[in-house]
């Protein structure tokens, strides 16, 4: 073997500051790393004059190196090595540069390759593509063409190139991050208008029913409907999504399409309730549920006929406005299994009015948070409180009124919030808040 190379000339130190910037330039703005990857190693092949060049990426939690680009006589893109394997998994390991003039004399050299190809590793030098202790892999270059070894100017160089790389790669994927979360905003931006589209106006309503919905996101697992039949009747339901986030949003919005769809041809509430929830079995719901009241209203006699599947239960304010009476669940949400109910469908209440309010309301109601450090929840004794302090209220001001109490102490809403009153004796008017 030769003597090492001597240190770089002016115009050489110029030319590697050249190819340094050329490569940050072409990783901050490639759309496929490895094919740029790819064509910086054979520009650093050419400018040090090596027999090959290749390129490891951390994988699987840092616990795995894969060649992502390579150059020379032997491919080995797509070898997979353990993180602390070789001398490029020491130069990962000590986040340091390595210079090996002679593989021969360094016990980390691995020389299966060697033996398996016909490939001679005579020295290598090998820099951690890294920017302080943040490591994404390494870079590795292989034996001079003239027979040369690697001396201290190769390895500061390479070092230099690899955390280059690094911050060009680190930037590239923050500004692909950044993309997409613009993009899933626009995403969720859309689909909360869908959802508010889905929601009833009650200007169209002459009857006492009103309803309010505030979603702890921006869009909402939560879901309310009223619908009016041609003889004058009003099919209702509020509904409430386990989970968050685009999952809940689309089941939410499949739901009460379903309810709406079926409404059309079926008389009973337990009935419909039971149709839905053999849709939402038969489709698939990934595991999700839906707990939701369903029910029908004859404005003209004031009965409430009403299914409750594993909801909150609702509460009638009586003609006096003092007490409460609660309507448990006595069956499971929807979207479970269909064998929750039998042929008659889900338990079917059946109320009179009688001058009273029924209120039907989501978890969210009774979990949210009473102060802003979140040391409380105001539960059913809480909202039974605001219900009281505003009874007298017409529906167009009471359920802003109790929603406002609820979401406007200084907290954050933990979930979503949905509220639906039907009344004996108001009917609002104007649009929903």
């Amino acid at each position: 073997m030769t003597a090492s190379s001597p240190e770089l000339s002016g115009s050489e130190f110029s030319g590697h500051l050249a190819l340094m910037a050329e490569m940050m330039r072409e990783f901050a703005a490639s759309q496929d790393m490895d094919a740029t990857a790819h064509r910086g190693l054979g520009r650093i092949a050419s400018a040090l004059q090596t027999e090959a060049a290749s390129m490891f990426m951390l994988e699987n939690e840092g616990t795995e190196l894969v060649c992502h680009a390579c150059r020379g006589p032997v491919d080995v893109k797509g070898l997979r090595l353990p993180a602390t394997h070789g001398i490029v998994g020491r130069s990962i390991q000590t986040n340091s540069a390595q210079l090996v003039a002679d593989v021969d004399l360094d016990p980390d050299f691995y020389g299966f390759f060697d033996e398996k190809t016909g490939f001679r590793t005579r020295s290598i030098v090998c820099a951690p593509i890294s920017i302080g202790a943040e490591r994404l892999g390494a870079i590795q270059i292989i034996n001079r063409v003239n027979g040369e070894l690697f001396g201290e100017a190769d390895r500061q160089f390479l070092e230099a190139l690899g955390r280059s790389v690094a911050l060009a790669i680190l930037n590239a994927r923050l500004a692909g991050a950044m993309v997409e979360r613009e993009k899933m905003q626009r995403e969720l931006e859309l689909a909360a208008e869908i959802q508010r589209g889905l929601l009833p106006s009650f200007k169209r309503f002459s009857h006492p029913v009103f309803a309010i919905n505030l979603p702890a996101r921006l869009v909402s697992g939560d879901f309310y409907d009223v619908m009016e039949m041609p003889d004058g009747r009003l099919w209702f339901n509020v509904g409430d999504v386990s989970g968050k986030g685009m999952n809940a949003a689309l089941l939410m919005a499949k739901t009460s399409s379903l309810f709406r769809c079926l409404a059309k041809t079926i008389d009973c509430p337990g009935k419909l309730l039971a149709a839905v929830n053999a849709e939402l079995c038969e489709t698939g719901s990934h595991g999700m549920f839906v707990t939701m009241v369903g029910g029908i209203l004859d404005p003209a006699s004031g009965l409430v006929r009403f299914a409750n599947a594993g909801h909150e239960p609702p509460l009638l304010l009586g003609r006096r406005g003092e007490t409460f009476q609660s309507f448990p669940a006595s069956a499971p949400p929807v979207g479970i299994t269909v064998d929750i109910v039998g042929a008659e469908g889900f338990p079917v209440d059946e109320v009179m009015l009688d001058g009273g309010s029924l209120y039907i309301f989501t978890d969210g109601v009774t979990e949210a948070y009473t102060d802003e450090n979140g040391s409380g929840m105001l539960g059913i004794d809480g909202l039974k409180r605001l219900i009281l302090e505003n009874r007298a209220s017409p529906l167009r001001a009471r359920l802003p009124a109790i929603s406002g109490a609820i979401a406007g102490n200084g907290t954050a809403l933990r979930d979503d919030l949905t509220l639906l009153v039907i009344d004996a004796g108001d009917a609002p008017t104007g649009e929903r808040p």
